[in-house]
């Protein structure tokens, strides 16, 4: 019955309430006037105005105050204030009426027993359809905990009413002061007997309501839930609460920095907008994870303009969107030019950059993911190497203070044209540092005179970026949902992991402190078990793991292999002399490189292999220009 009434057009659902409202108010003036005269009661007389009067003055005004626009399976607290307003408005003139005919028959405090009466009548009539409609919920397809009773857990479970495919069976909470309590009619249990309570009620999730606690506890809490078979949510955190971005009901995934192992590193603001107030900031790769990421961060630390550059129109699009958006907001004042080009293109990027004029240019355009560019060796070396080049000629001759490129681990005794690629980039920095004259002819028409690199060439190296475009967070993810399998190159495999938002402040704060020539790398704790993560994705998705000691589980993990030119384990230093900066995570390397003179005839060699496509002669050059590189057949699966 209640399905087909749903089903009904919302013209006749609206009317149906009205006929109701016109009905109950009647019925409130009929028992006011049995209660009044102590009598069951019949009209007569005047007393037929006073019946005709009820519906005429509440109609209008329920519907100006929106009552028929209201939704009742969702009906609320507002809804119900709302009514209540609605009705004393209709009281107050029902009386004024009353007070003014002076019709016979018809007693003045009718016009006060009437308006209470139909004010009963229609909150219980808005009250019983609510309960019916959420009476549904017993058929819900979550059955639901929330971890947290404070004022985020009250809100979304006060969410959840309208929320039909959950049903709330109760809380849980560390503070002693509440367990045993109950909010709204509902449960709050002691962690401690999550066990039971999961296996009494049939709970299948357990929500995070805990937007305000420290990094450390919720991991802590999802550890203690890991074993339990219930998939793990979380609400946003406060920063989105406030923005309006989410509601209390925006139930996520659990996101995997809760399982990083440290805490994130917290960056130094002082740092972060050294160079960024007032000037023109450059970004390359702009619509990329950690481009776009770098813009968010730029944009709040007061740039007069910051160029977007990316040769993909749809990402250039995307965040040139975003930004704006939030300009519109009030969020920030900076003006935004989106650059469609290549940095390949140099005289594209010299006419940007000679009409724009930058202070700061943060070079995160780069092919990135390894097996790609193990395919397409030529592209990657021109792009990741020869575009580089093209942006510090033009950095020079545009005068920029600072250049920042965005490198990687894989630089670090590579095994693939990735990683190679992208430390040839890093010693092309490192060698025009060192010059004590342009290592290159000059650009400008009137060059200044050079005793040093004019611009402060930096480079900032970091691990695999959790949510980038090349990260197995997503890849896993879309493997739990499907049902698996979820594929592991090998079961040794390890990984350093940062978050975008450390790895966008890490290069940034980079910039900050750069002297000429320098590697910054992030200390980054232990790193992390490729095969450990997907075990962990699974438990807190409410799945088990299938493999030969638990055949009846969930979720088979199968390995692959290492890809060419993958690695089992990453680096972050090519020696062992790290030198501590201004910032206690952030650490400094000078490492061994090329002088310019030698360095600049093997890249003109390797740009001619690279145009030309010959794979020998690209993987000759690269292995005389980065001594680390073996690029020899990786261990196979047992």
């Amino acid at each position: 019955m209640l399905n087909r009434i749903l089903g009904w057009s919302r013209a006749a659902k609206r009317l149906v309430v009205v006929a109701m409202d016109i009905c109950l108010g009647l019925i409130a003036m009929w028992l006011a006037f049995t209660l009044r005269l102590e009598t069951p009661h019949w009209p007569s007389g005047m007393q037929w105005l006073a019946y005709a009067l009820a519906p005429a003055l509440a109609f209008p005004i329920f519907a100006k105050l929106g009552l028929y626009r209201a939704i009742f399976r969702y009906t609320g607290i507002t809804a119900l204030i709302t009514t209540g307003k609605a009705v004393a408005i209709y009281g107050t003139l029902l009386l004024g009426c009353l007070l003014a005919a002076q019709w016979e028959g018809v007693p003045r405090s009718v016009g006060i027993l009437q308006p209470l009466l139909f004010m009963l009548l229609v909150g219980a009539s808005r009250a019983l359809g609510w309960l019916a409609l959420a009476g549904r919920s017993s058929h819900a397809s979550y059955r639901l905990l929330i971890y947290g009773a404070g004022s985020a857990g009250a809100q979304t479970a006060a969410g959840l009413g309208s929320m039909h495919q959950y049903l709330l069976q109760g809380f849980v909470d560390d503070d002693a002061s509440k367990i045993g309590r109950s909010i709204n009619g509902v449960r709050v249990h002691a962690p401690q007997a999550l066990p039971e309570v999961v296996r009494r009620l049939d709970i299948t999730d357990v929500l995070l309501a805990l937007p305000s606690t420290t990094r450390e506890r919720r991991r802590q809490i999802i550890e203690s839930l890991r074993e339990l078979p219930v998939r793990i949510r979380t609400l946003p955190g406060l920063s989105d609460l406030a923005s309006g971005r989410v509601t209390v009901t925006d139930f996520q995934d659990l996101e995997i920095e809760d399982l990083l192992g440290r805490e994130p590193v917290a960056p130094d603001p002082g740092l972060l907008g050294r160079n960024l107030a007032g000037t023109v900031v450059l970004v390359t790769g702009a619509g990329g994870s950690i481009g776009s990421e770098l813009c968010r961060q730029i944009v709040r630390e007061g740039p007069r303009q910051l160029l977007l550059v990316d040769h993909s129109e749809y990402a250039l699009y995307s965040i040139h969107h975003e930004l704006a958006a939030l300009a519109d907001q009030g969020e920030h004042a900076c003006a935004l030019v989106p650059l469609l080009a290549s940095v390949t293109h140099r005289e594209r990027m010299t006419d940007i950059c000679r009409q724009y004029r930058p202070t700061s240019i943060y070079h995160a355009a780069a092919y990135k993911h390894v097996p790609m560019v193990e395919a397409n060796a030529g592209e990657g070396i021109l792009n990741n190497v020869f575009g580089t080049l093209h942006m510090v000629q033009v950095a020079l001759e545009c005068g920029a203070s600072h250049f920042v490129l965005i490198s990687t681990d894989k630089a670090v005794r590579p095994t693939n044209i990735m990683g190679a690629t992208k430390r040839v980039a890093e010693m092309v920095l490192q060698a025009i540092a060192a010059s004590q004259r342009p290592p290159f002819a000059p650009l400008a028409e009137s060059p200044p005179a050079w005793t040093c690199c004019p611009t402060r060439l930096s480079m900032v190296r970091f691990g695999n970026v959790l949510g980038s475009s090349g990260s197995v967070i997503p890849l896993f993810r879309k493997q739990i949902a499907a049902g698996g399998p979820i594929t592991v190159t090998h079961p040794d495999v390890t990984r350093y992991f940062m978050t975008i938002a450390e790895a966008a402040q890490l290069v940034l704060q980079a910039g900050a402190m750069a002297e000429g020539g320098d590697v910054f790398l992030l200390d980054m704790g232990e790193p992390l078990q490729i095969l450990d993560l997907a075990e962990r994705m699974v438990a807190l998705s409410g799945l088990t793991v299938r493999d030969d000691r638990h055949p009846e589980g969930d979720i088979e993990i199968v390995f692959t292999g290492l890809r060419p030119g993958e690695k089992l384990f990453e680096e972050l230093l090519i020696g062992d002399n790290p030198f501590p900066t201004d910032h206690p995570r952030i650490l400094r390397a000078r490492e061994e490189y090329r002088p310019w003179d030698e360095l600049q005839a093997l890249l003109q060699a390797l740009q001619q292999a690279a145009y030309a496509g010959d794979p020998t002669a690209m993987t000759a050059l690269l292995r005389q220009l980065v001594p680390g590189y073996h690029p020899e057949t990786q261990p196979v699966l047992p």
